[in-house]
């Protein structure tokens, strides 16, 4: 076997290798054009969600390979969560692990360095598949790799890297198969579906669904024979199954928890597309869009297009063959049309943005039926190639004569000219080989050399497109205050033993946290704890929908103490009421807060109670046993307007403010008048009710010397004005920019939120004196109380079903309050108490992972014996 394997590297290697780097140079240099390389500046590779998620979510990594951070549980991830099963769908890939090998101010580079290997391990997978699957010249194997690894949609989605690894093991499933029905043999379809299942368990979904389509139809080919082979795949899928339920198991039951409701069929078409969308997209270098009202990505290269139409028209294949391979198409293309087909294979869930996220299995259905008709084909055959090409050719140029009459205006005259270009071009070839009857070298260098500069080519308008629409951004945005912050998250871990939660005022992304491990509130995360998110919202921090988003910014200073907030950062001077200056470093400062609560305060059962604690204000009177109006409200006094036409309305008895732009290139200005008692945290307050026409709108406080920007749109509604400690007039200004057609800002009509510092500091002493300070290490809280009566701990850690409490080592159980912050009832007298946390579901996924891997030894063996 060693030498069998050895001599078939020596025979191989350099095809296998060729299909590795081909991809990587091709990109590598359309990067390289637009300005995208190691140490570039203008331009780095982190456009669209990679610059605030995965950036930031591979730096996170890093500080668990480096351990910073525990695996099981991140306190960096907004309040708390379970890093297990963000894991599982942002970080699972086999080659995560490289970012050991950078800092987290590299990622930019890591990202880079990770995009061209992923696009090499699709070309190298698929080379394997082929050279163990189809009959046909070698360098085919390598013409093939290369339009699967380039293919419209690797190149239109490459920023979502985390997808990539699916698409790399879907030629090794389908080749695991072929071995199964084949060769009875499974450990090549075990292996590739175990790694499937734990690289991202969303795309896993969609290609296990394929691949067991895909066996259906194959079995359908041949149903005598394969048949009896049905019981090794089921058999062997299960166990990769099982096994892979050791990261999938966790995740499943955190979805269930957190997840979102599937989405209600409402229409039987799906938007946006038609009747000529399949043609346009087989197109060269069409990219329309990746955000909504886009249609799918199908190109994967012209040469395969022709075979694949070859393969249905072969007399040699049989009509068995052409009905179930065709019935897979038929499926995949009534599913573009067909929204409650199209929510199936996205597992019942509208995407937000990025649509037809299963699109990819068309144009890999393509290329191997491409491969299946390059087999049947010989010299003799090359005028049916022809009259393919003539046929593609008057129908690509139909379809662009149709279109310039419609509403497609991405499908440039660049397009088609291209497209007809490299379809004479393959006409060439298949003239000379036609006339020489064989694969020379010089038409092996041929069809190499057309078939990467076509797949280049295309490669360049899409990427040339995700430039204009998302914006490739210069370094400088990702690592220009990293030091800075840096700087200042070390010095608060330095001096500092305790648990604390910081924010910066000034973020880089919503998931700084994740990059410098610290503990704060903001996060845009796909995986997330709604349950706390959803009561965050309802206490001021801003998390709308599906709490995809949380934002720490324009509270109060109440929940600042709730949470814990003992630091903040701000480029901007602080005019917080119990903020000191400590540090600075360049043109951060650093703040600490001197009511800051520790991390559990004690308090009795009455929070458990519906409709209790349901505002900021009830919760701290609720903790400190008052009852205090810690707010007044008073008017403002509008002075001056810029650039605005402005209208009112009302909603029952609530006056409505609408501002509108006179010049939409201009932002919207208006200046205020605020009378401020003495001893007052001012804010001012702006609630709007209609989201979609404010789009991302920014909002901007001016006020005494300074201004503050924040998004409109997804940050809380008190923006703060300032603390006074003596009676003032204040004269502020507002000013929405990053105004889009059609936008307009609805809001209440604006007043001004007062703070009386005074009874916050009295209600804070009285809710300081029951605090518990809770000391942390990796996924276990521990802490000691001594009380004279019955109390519940209420903690401002996120609830979450892997957290098992313990009281003097007995194991009791948690109570939930309102399923979002973990809580304790502890009988009077003193304790010690601990939290730990373990994901729900791993010790039984650990268990299957054991189980499975040891039942398939066992199977192999036996089919080794039988054989």
């Amino acid at each position: 076997m060693k030498i069998k394997i050895i001599s078939y590297l020596k025979a191989n290697w350099w095809m296998a290798m060729l299909s590795f780097f081909i991809p990587i140079i091709v990109l590598g240099y359309v990067y390289f054009k637009m300005g995208i390389y190691p140490g570039s500046q203008d331009r780095t590779i982190l456009v669209s969600d990679a610059f605030s998620q995965y950036s930031n979510f591979h730096a996170s990594f890093n500080n668990v390979l480096k351990g910073k951070q525990n695996i099981f549980y991140s306190w960096n991830a907004s309040m708390g969560l379970n890093y297990w099963s963000f894991l599982s769908y942002y970080l699972g890939g086999i080659f995560t692990p490289l970012v050991f090998f950078f800092d987290n101010i590299q990622m930019a580079d890591y990202l880079y360095y990770l995009t061209l290997l992923k696009i090499g391990s699709l070309g190298l997978s698929f080379w394997v598949f082929a050279n163990q699957t189809f009959k046909i010249p070698k360098i085919a194997y390598v013409v093939l790799s290369i339009c699967y690894a380039l293919m419209s949609y690797v190149i239109a989605f490459s920023e979502i890297l985390m997808w990539m690894d699916a698409l790399m093991y879907l030629p090794l499933v389908i080749l695991g198969i072929h071995r199964v029905m084949d060769q009875k043999k499974p450990l090549v379809l075990f292996i590739s579906y175990f790694l499937l299942f734990i690289s991202n368990f969303y795309m896993a979904f969609i290609v296990g669904l394929f691949s067991f389509f895909y066996f259906l139809a194959r079995v359908l080919t041949n149903p005598k024979v394969y048949i009896k082979q049905v019981p090794m795949y089921l058999i062997t899928s299960f166990l990769a199954g099982g096994a892979s339920m050791v990261l999938l198991l966790p995740t499943i039951l955190d979805l269930r928890n957190n997840g979102e409701a599937l989405t209600p069929i409402t229409t039987l078409l799906t938007k946006a597309t038609g009747p000529l969308d399949i043609v346009i997209k087989n197109m060269v270098g069409v990219y329309d869009t990746t955000k909504f009202g886009s249609i799918p990505f199908l190109f994967i290269g012209l040469l395969p297009l022709i075979f694949c139409v070859y393969f249905f028209i072969a007399t040699t294949i049989s009509l068995k063959e052409k009905l179930c391979y065709g019935s897979l198409f038929l499926l995949l293309i009534i599913s573009f049309y067909f929204e409650p087909l199209n929510l199936f294979w996205q597992g019942m869930h509208a995407p937000n943005m990025f649509l037809f996220r299963y699109s990819f299995l068309f144009s890999f259905l393509v290329v191997l039926l491409a491969g299946y008709g390059w087999e049947k084909f010989d010299s003799k055959k090359a005028d049916q190639l022809t009259t393919i090409i003539l046929i593609l050719l008057g129908l690509f140029i139909g379809t662009k004569m149709i279109t310039d009459r419609g509403s497609y205006d991405y499908l440039n005259p660049w397009s088609l000219i291209w497209t007809i270009f490299f379809l004479i071009a393959y006409l060439g070839i298949f003239y000379v080989i036609k006339k020489k009857s064989n694969y020379g070298k010089v038409i092996s260098v041929l069809f190499v050399l057309v078939v990467t500069l076509e797949m280049g080519i295309n490669s360049f308008q899409l990427i040339n497109g995700i430039g204009s629409e998302w914006n490739y951004p210069a370094r400088h945005y990702y690592d220009e205050s990293y030091s800075s912050i840096k700087k200042l998250v070390d010095y608060t871990k330095e001096n500092n033993s305790s648990f604390y939660r910081m924010e910066n005022l000034n973020p880089v992304s919503a998931n700084d946290s994740f990059n410098y491990g610290y503990s704060g509130i903001s996060m845009f995360s796909s995986i997330r704890n709604r349950h706390s998110s959803y009561y965050l919202n309802a206490l001021g921090y801003r998390s709308l929908g599906t709490n995809l988003n949380i934002r720490y910014a324009n509270n109060t200073l109440l929940m600042d103490s709730l949470i814990g907030m003992k630091y903040n950062l701000s480029k901007e001077s602080l005019n917080k009421f119990g903020y000191k200056k400590i540090a600075t470093a360049d043109n951060f400062s650093l703040y600490e807060n001197n009511y800051q609560l520790p991390l559990g305060v004690m308090t009795d059962d009455e929070i458990y109670e519906a409709g209790a604690v349901e505002t900021q204000a009830t919760l701290f009177n609720h903790l400190a046993e008052t009852d205090e109006n810690f707010f007044t409200f008073d008017s403002l006094k509008q002075i001056t307007s810029k650039n605005l036409i402005e209208t009112s309305k009302k909603i029952n008895q609530t006056k409505i403010s609408i501002y509108a732009p006179k010049n939409i290139e201009e932002p919207m200005e208006v200046e205020w008048e605020a009378k401020i008692p003495a001893n007052k945290q001012a804010y001012f307050s702006f609630y709007p009710i209609n989201y979609q026409t404010l789009g991302s709108t920014k909002l901007s406080v001016e006020v005494n010397g300074e201004t503050y920007t924040t998004g409109a749109f997804d940050t809380g509604q008190y923006y703060s004005l300032g603390y006074y400690d003596k009676e003032s007039t204040v004269r502020f200004k507002t000013i929405f920019s990053n105004l889009k057609d059609k936008n307009k800002v609805e809001y209440v009509a604006p007043d001004l939120a007062l703070m009386d510092t005074q009874k916050f500091a009295a209600a804070f002493d009285k809710v300081k004196e029951k605090g518990i300070e809770l000391s942390i290490k990796g996924r276990k809280v521990n802490g000691t109380v001594d009380l004279k009566q019955d109390q519940v701990l209420l903690t401002s850690i996120p609830y979450d079903k892997g957290w098992k409490a313990y009281i003097d080592g007995k194991k009791v159980s948690i109570p939930t309050f309102k399923s979002a912050l973990l809580t304790l009832p502890i009988p009077a007298g003193k304790h010690k108490i601990q939290f730990v946390f373990l994901p729900e579901g791993l010790v039984v996924g650990l268990l299957l992972l054991i189980v499975c891997f040891s039942t398939f030894i066992v199977y192999l063996k036996l089919i080794a014996r039988k054989e």
